[in-house]
């Protein structure tokens, strides 16, 4: 294996099939391959700027489309969570590291200002800032067709979900061990094709609803933002799950998606999304065996919580930077 740098200056389509059949670097190299992997970020310089994939928009539902990163100084404790703050026209995040804690804040520019938004993320810091106010502009969504011909999509190329729950990782792992399973010959079986576009899509639309779901289900009517997103449409898959939950507070997870049943309904529950009804067969126990399950269970959380070492004691032990 042979590994080559560049900046990729052009594609080149073979006339008679439209596949890739070189890229051309910025230095004037030349590069064939049989199979081309797109990793070059929202741009798609071959997904999309050669090969037309097409953008499908979700902002109608996650009007958020802009974000901006800062370090601060860590404080002390050492927190040993990430948190997520609802801010007017959007949300923060804080993420104590270390030797530096990483904030954020992603919101939408249609309900606030790029100045506003700073100004809430440095207010909102625990410590000094370390550095400048990086920005970042996107549109969440995916690509129509993440694979085209002899050209796969993964990272940004693919698509992009506001990082709410942190899944781009995620999503660039099972591209490639879905890749891997789909595996073409020189062929390129179109079937292989068509299956990996198939389980690209569910899992990112699988995503996208529980992303919504956060905004869909707030209880916040305190900024033209939180209230625009309460009242939205939202799609049939999401709205059919919303609606099995409150018939009988039914959660089930569709073949391999990333959230639990758990995931879901902390998210429901939490934003009090309550079912009105049960499952009949919760009745199969008497609510004294229930009370006593329950009574047992809190008493081995709380046991063991008291057992663990402090966050910052566990991280000098173990895992010290």
């Amino acid at each position: 294996m042979e590994r080559l740098e560049g900046r990729v200056q052009g594609v080149e389509l073979r006339p008679d099939d439209g596949f890739v059949g070189a890229v051309h670097l910025a230095d004037g190299r030349r590069l064939e391959a049989d199979l081309f992997i797109d990793c070059t970020g929202f741009r798609g310089l071959l997904i999309e700027d050669a090969l037309g994939a097409g953008y499908e928009d979700w902002s109608r539902w996650l009007p958020c489309d802009r974000a901006l990163a800062v370090p601060s100084a860590n404080t002390d404790p050492l927190t040993p969570y990430t948190r997520a703050t609802a801010d007017e026209a959007g949300w923060r995040w804080r993420i104590p590291l270390q030797h530096r804690t990483g904030n954020g804040h992603v919101y939408a520019s249609s309900f606030t200002t790029d100045a506003a938004a700073e100004a809430a993320l440095l207010d909102g810091l625990d410590g000094p800032a370390l550095g400048e106010v990086r920005p970042l502009r996107f549109v969440t969504g995916r690509r129509r067709s993440q694979w085209i011909g002899n050209c796969v999509a993964l990272g940004l190329s693919s698509g992009f979900l506001e990082p709410l729950e942190s899944t781009s990782i995620h999503l660039i792992q099972s591209g490639i061990s879905r890749l891997m399973r789909l595996f073409p010959d020189a062929g390129f079986d179109p079937r292989l094709r068509d299956e990996y576009n198939r389980q690209s899509r569910l899992q990112f639309e699988q995503i996208r609803d529980f992303i919504i779901l956060h905004y869909k289900a707030t209880q916040r009517t305190d900024s033209t933002f939180w209230r625009h997103v309460a009242g939205m449409e939202i799609p049939d898959s999401l709205a059919r799950r919303i609606d099995l939950f409150l018939s009988g507070g039914r959660v089930f997870k569709e073949g391999d998606e990333l959230f639990s049943e758990a995931s879901w309904i902390a998210v429901l529950v939490g934003q009090n999304i309550q079912p009105v009804g049960h499952d009949p067969l919760a009745d199969a126990l008497p609510p004294s065996v229930v009370r006593q399950q329950l009574a047992g269970l809190r008493a081995i959380i709380r046991k063991t919580a008291e057992a663990m070492p402090t966050h910052a004691a566990y991280i000098a032990r173990h895992c010290a930077a």
